[in-house]
């Protein structure tokens, strides 16, 4: 089997790469162990940064989460519900953060305001009675089953093969060069390529050491809790320094209680503690009560991409940056090879952009990325999303709930 491109990792970044790519018109081919978006995508909180959470601390990275939202509520409709957000702050709370977060947003130019707490009650009725400050921002909620999918459909369109339950088993390095990848699984054959894309997140750092090439990954584990409770509008967060369990995301029926931050040696083999589940009650339940007593629907997992080469492993994840990182292996001695690694799932396109960018000067190819003003194909019918899901096998528990009862 032949392509231009392999890309390796079937998540939102990966299948970005794969639409971009395929709509300059480069011949590629994904490859994804499992169903499309098993990882880290379909595993997250799917939180639709506005930019303010990252705002006081990574001017950069707020910037890019502001305008990728803006970009993703014109193109991948039913993919999101932009729902708005508050942070809410509590009696014993840093005020002193409160404003330092606020003014960092409009310097940033992110739409915030600070809004009286009554107002907030009437947006969000069960908010804590100790609530003292809450700010108003322009966060949403991804659905990261059907924003793949979408992804997926449209890399289709263009002309691009994607293979699910596709396991990468070997990369193949002759003088400098990766010359073919051994694929098991539904592809079971040889796959020779011109370059090859490593965008498989937390794993990144196996599927580069196949080729010789150390990645530094720091993966990282976070619980997400999801309960009953309908009545939610905005996406809640604490106002403080980040900490385990201070985002309540709203789905149709459901929140997603979130959540934890630890550190792991294997992303496919971790303990999943019941002391972090109970912690999401604990502090969620801080600023919306009711969740506190409720039962558990669903709890899932995820582990963050997290890429940490020059960080004290003494430290704790959460200060290593959430921005992404484009590695070219030429400086490794790989010349056809790059790893993507690191972001967040509201920049993934723009992470995809700059990979594309990056294969196509490689390859010597003259076009630019259009995949901000296209919009995703059936992005307007949940429906249709649903339909692409399963055909994709795109089914993840971080929204299982919307698309099973949209079904």
């Amino acid at each position: 089997m032949k392509t231009t491109v392999l890309v390796v990792g079937g998540g939102a970044t990966g299948v970005g790469v794969a639409r971009d790519l395929a709509m300059r018109g480069v011949d590629v081919t994904l490859v994804e162990r499992g169903g499309l978006s098993s990882g880290t995508s379909g595993r997250s909180h799917g939180l639709l940064h506005s930019g303010a959470r990252y705002a006081e601390a990574d001017a950069l990275g707020a910037q890019e989460c502001l305008r990728e939202s803006d970009i993703l509520r014109d193109i991948a409709g039913e993919a999101i519900r932009d729902t708005g957000g508050l942070f809410v702050s509590l009696e014993d709370d840093d005020s002193e953060y409160f404003e330092e977060k606020l003014a960092a947003c409009h310097e940033h130019d992110i739409p915030a305001e600070e809004i009286s707490v009554e107002e907030a009650r009437g947006m969000v009725s069960d908010l804590a009675a100790d609530v003292a400050r809450v700010m108003h921002v322009p966060d949403g909620v991804i659905y990261p089953s059907r924003l793949v999918a979408a992804n997926a459909a449209s890399a289709e369109e263009h002309g691009a093969t994607m293979f699910t339950h596709a396991p990468l088993e070997n990369l193949h390095v002759e003088n400098g060069s990766v010359v073919a990848a051994d694929v098991g699984g539904s592809v079971g054959d040889t796959v020779e390529a011109e370059y090859v894309v490593n965008a498989t997140g937390a794993w990144a750092g196996e599927c580069a050491a196949l080729a010789g090439v150390d990645v530094a990954m720091r993966p990282n584990r976070g619980v997400m809790v999801a309960v009953d409770y309908d009545e939610l509008g905005p996406v809640l967060n604490r106002c403080r320094d980040p900490e385990d369990g201070d985002i309540v995301i709203p789905h149709e029926r459901q929140v997603v209680l979130g959540t934890t931050s630890v550190d792991v040696d294997d992303p496919d083999e971790y303990d999943e503690e019941q002391w972090e589940v109970e912690k999401m009650f604990e502090e969620c339940g801080r600023m919306l009560p009711p969740v506190a007593d409720l039962d558990v629907s669903r709890t899932y997992w995820g582990v963050r991409p997290l890429y940490g080469p020059d960080e004290d492993t003494r430290a704790g994840s959460r200060g290593i940056s959430r921005g992404f990182f484009l590695l070219d292996h030429a400086d490794d001695g790989v010349e056809n090879f790059a790893s993507i690694v690191g972001g967040k799932l509201t920049t993934y396109r723009m992470m995809a952009e700059a990979t594309a960018d990056h294969v196509c000067d490689e390859l010597g190819v003259d076009a630019t990325s259009t995949t901000a003003e296209a919009m995703l194909p059936g992005a307007d019918d949940s429906a249709t999303l649903n339909r692409l899901v399963e055909k994709y096998d795109a089914q993840s528990p971080a929204d299982e709930d919307v698309v099973a009862s949209a079904d």
